[in-house]
This record gives structure tokens, sequence and C-alpha cells, in this order.
């Protein structure tokens, strides 16, 4: 069943790792520019105020997205799983159950954003001048999260067991389409936040397409095929635990970074936007990084499958690794280049400045959140969800409410709530390496015994 290349029990981790990341910061990269593009398009041919509109809905997106990535992480997980003990019985039903589970959930997102964008928004205080473009943008966007959910599904797939070529390859054909769709629907058809929306959808389809065509053709034992589609309780059961979890603990940080975005709100428009802008250097960083936690979760699942302790330690290190490294590396490059960075969403300089403040805050941060996501991608590989879930409520979510309404509800600065984000993940990861450390100790024994 295997092959050399998707086998990532043996060879040297450190290699393997870099190899295996590599097309997925490129994936990644890829997904963040063309977000980036959906900005930069409406910033410089809709402006400052379609900007403003559509950086509203950003951490609204990012918690249906996030809830969407944590649940396809739980079908990463399982797949490892079952690849690395080579159990094609368990793989094939994990596959198909979690075909259904990903696509139902992508249904109900879309149900939710829909019917909801408008109270959300109000929720958040957004700006009375940027309501309208906002809703209609969350409304239209919300509609590819069918496909978004299938997407994730499908590469979710393949990087388990190893190939993380092909969805990169789909991605970057589906990014194309998106790009040029912007730029056709916004300044040849003046469509502003809904040329950028739909042309989003349409690439997230095309993505989606490509990658379960790819699943269909296969002769794997993790092909995909229409017939033996169905809903095995076990199989979905194991999705659902650890995919949930996952799930729920991406979508409470955006919970949380709402509450963030509300005291941006406070401001004025100017800040708002500039705000709006320099958050993209955030996906810019955060999916760099994401690169490696993923290389750490399916390589330790692979290994915990094929009951290799060693390399599970040494996996984790060794991702945490690479992500503080390159998280490191792009804050500091965004603090020296921050500027040209920013005039790709915006030529107002005082748009331009309020941008810069954030950047000079965020750059030398990102680099602490490497310890808190890679222990909890590494609990994840070992099939554990609930305890990092919880972890994340209350180091992310609650701190980051309590410190909203209490630091900055004193000092009233931008720099007081900008500073809650290193300060958050440094709590939550002390934590989280805690229990990481925990675990594996006890599946190392259990792997013992076995």
């Amino acid at each position: 069943m295997k092959t050399a290349q998707a086998d990532l029990t043996t060879g040297p981790l450190g290699k393997k790792i870099f190899r295996f990341s590599i097309p997925l910061i490129f994936s990644n990269l890829l997904q963040v520019l063309f977000n980036m593009a959906d900005v930069a398009v409406v910033g410089r041919f809709a402006g400052s105020t379609a900007l403003g509109a559509v950086g509203s809905t950003t951490i609204f997106v990012s918690l249906f997205t996030g809830f969407l990535i944590g649940l396809s992480g739980g079908v990463n997980v399982l797949v490892a799983h079952h690849f690395g003990a080579d159990d094609q019985k368990n793989l094939s039903d994990t596959v198909h159950s979690a075909a259904l589970t990903c696509a139902a959930a992508g249904l109900v997102l879309l149900g939710i954003g829909c019917g909801f964008a408008g109270g959300i928004l109000r929720a958040l205080n957004t700006k009375p001048e940027l309501m309208d473009g906002a809703v209609l943008y969350l409304r239209i966007y919300c509609l590819g999260m069918p496909a978004l959910a299938v997407y994730n599904f499908g590469n979710a797939v393949f990087s388990a067991v190893g190939d993380t070529r092909r969805p990169l390859y789909y991605l970057s054909i589906a990014g194309i389409i998106n790009v040029v769709l912007n730029l056709f629907f916004v300044i040849v058809c003046n469509m502003d936040v809904a040329g950028v929306a739909v042309a989003s959808i349409i690439s997230q389809y095309f993505s989606a397409i490509l990658v379960t065509a790819a699943l269909l053709r296969s002769r794997e034992s993790y092909c995909l095929r229409l017939s033996q589609l169905r809903f095995h309780k076990t199989r979905t059961k194991a999705i659902l635990s650890i995919g949930i979890p996952s799930g729920l603990q991406n979508a409470i940080f955006a919970l949380a970074n709402l509450f963030i975005q509300r005291g941006v709100n406070t401001f004025s428009a100017t800040m708002v936007a500039g705000n709006s802008a320099a958050t993209n250097a955030d996906a810019l960083v955060y999916d760099v990084m994401q690169a490696f936690y993923t290389a750490c979760g399916s390589f330790i699942g692979q290994n915990y499958g094929a009951g290799k302790k060693d390399r599970i330690r040494r996996t984790f290190l060794i991702s945490t690794a690479y992500a503080f490294g390159a998280g490191l590396l792009l804050g500091l490059g965004l603090l020296l280049f921050g500027r040209p960075f920013l005039s790709l969403f915006t030529t107002d300089p005082q748009v331009m400045d309020a941008g810069m403040y954030r950047l000079t805050v965020m750059s030398v941060s990102y680099c602490v959140s490497a310890f808190m996501d890679g222990s909890i991608a590494a609990s994840r590989g070992l099939g554990k969800s609930a305890v990092p879930m919880v972890i994340v409520i209350l180091g992310s979510c609650v701190f980051r409410i309590i410190w909203v309404y209490t630091v900055f509800a004193w000092f009233g600065t931008i720099t007081s709530l900008y500073l809650l984000y290193v300060f958050s993940w440094t709590i939550t990861a002390a934590a989280e390496i805690i229990y990481f450390i925990r675990i594996y100790r006890q599946a190392t024994a259990d792997l013992a015994a076995a």
C-alpha cells in the first residue's frame, strides 16, 4: 500500500519533515496570497470604504474556515493512523465517512452565515458606513463553505498519506482563477465587494472539484468511491471526537478575536482600515507556520500507528523548531518591509501608518505561538483533541475576553489591545506543553505494553 514517498515512519526526520512541509508552505501561501488579492483589488480599485467592509468580515470568515480546517484535522489524524498501521478497511471507511461529514458541516455553516450575517456584524459594532458592504460580502462568501469543506477534506487525506504536492497543484489552478475573476468583476464589472466574494467562491468550487476528482481516480486504499459513501458509525464517531474539538478550538481563536475586533471598531474608520490591511500579515505568517503543524500531526499519526515511539517525540521537537524559526524570520521581515507590504492594500498614508503600528507590535510576537500550536498539533496526532480545546478556551478565549474588559478598558489604547496576543499565547503554550508531555508518556507506555 505504501510508497517510499508516502511512508513517514522511516528515514531522517529533520529532512523528511522539511521536504513534506515545503509543498504545504507554498499551498498555504497561495491561499493567503489569493485572499490578499481580494483585499488588494478592493483596496486599490474600490476604495477604503470597500476595504474596511471586507476587513470587517475577516474574523467571522476565519471562525467558519477555522472550524472546517480543524474538522479536517481529525480526518488527517485518523487517516494517518490507519495508513501507518496498514489498516486498509478502517482507512477506507474513514475516508468515505469523512467526505460526507465535512460536506455536511459546510452546508450547516452556509446556512448560519447567510442567515445571521447582519446580526453578528452589528454585534461587532461594525461601522454604519461599512455595514451594507460587509453583509453582502459575507453572505456571498458563505455560499462557498461546502466547497471549502470538501477541499479541506481532500487535502487532509492526501497530507495524511504523505502527498502534499497534488493539493498544491489544484490550489494553484483555483487561485489563478480567483485572481483573474477578482480583476474582471471589480475593474470591468464594477462589482467591488460582491465581485471579490463571487470570485472567491468560484475558485473554491474549482479546488473542491479537482481534489475530489483526484480521489475518485485513485487506485490506492484511500481512494474515494461514490458507491461506498456512507456514515460508518464508529469511523464517523472517531472523526467527530477529534475533529469537533479541533474545529471548535480553531473557531474559539476567531471567537476571541471577535472581541478584539469589537475593540478595534471603537477607534476611527482609518484605524479599522489600517488594522484590516495589517491583519493580512497574520494569515501570511500563521499559514506558513501551519505547514509544520500539519507535518507534525501527519508524522506523529503515522508513527503512532506504526508503533514507533521515538519518532513521535523527535517529530514534535523538530516541527516546533521549524515553526518557531519561520515565525521569527517572517515577523522580522514584516518589521523591515512593512510599508511596501501595506502598500499592496492601500495608498492612503494614514491607513498605512495605522497598519504599520500593528505590524510593529506583532512582528516579534508571532514566533511565540509556535510552542502553543506545535503542542496542540502533537496532541492531536496522538488522537487527543478535547483537553487541548479546553486549554485554548481558557488560555486564549477567556483570557482575551478578560483582557479586553480589564486591561484594554482601563488603558483604552490600541497598544494594550494588540499586546494581549503574546500574553495569551505564552500562557496557553505552557499549559499545552505540559499536557502533551503527559499524554506522550502514556502513549509510549501503551506502545511498550502492546
